[in-house]
């Protein structure tokens, strides 16, 4: 069923041509998953890198050298479904509203 994977997780087939129309190379997600600050929005859970997080990956990357090589995706955030697969990744285009 699930024909390619980032890291431990599967990618639906909507995912995979999403991050490849969107030119998000599967390393930027699995930082998300690795590094980002998670939260609930329509039944599934998204990961972005907020303040927070970017923190978390500045000192995992060796500081702000290390962050300048993938700063261009600070921007990216992904959905993962309840069931584990990855839905969809994009660029904010706008802030979102925390509730």
């Amino acid at each position: 069923m699930h024909a390619e994977a980032i890291g431990d997780l599967p990618l639906t087939a909507h995912s995979r041509a999403r991050l490849q129309q969107r030119a998000i190379p599967p390393l930027v997600v699995d930082l998300l998953m690795q590094f980002g600050s998670a939260s609930r929005a329509n039944g599934a859970e998204r990961l972005m890198f907020d303040k927070t997080a970017i923190k978390r990956l500045r000192h995992h990357l060796g500081g702000d050298r290390g962050l300048k090589v993938v700063e261009r995706w600070l921007g990216v955030y992904a959905v993962v479904g309840d069931n584990g697969l990855l839905v969809t990744a994009a660029h904010k285009q706008e802030r979102f509203r925390r509730r």
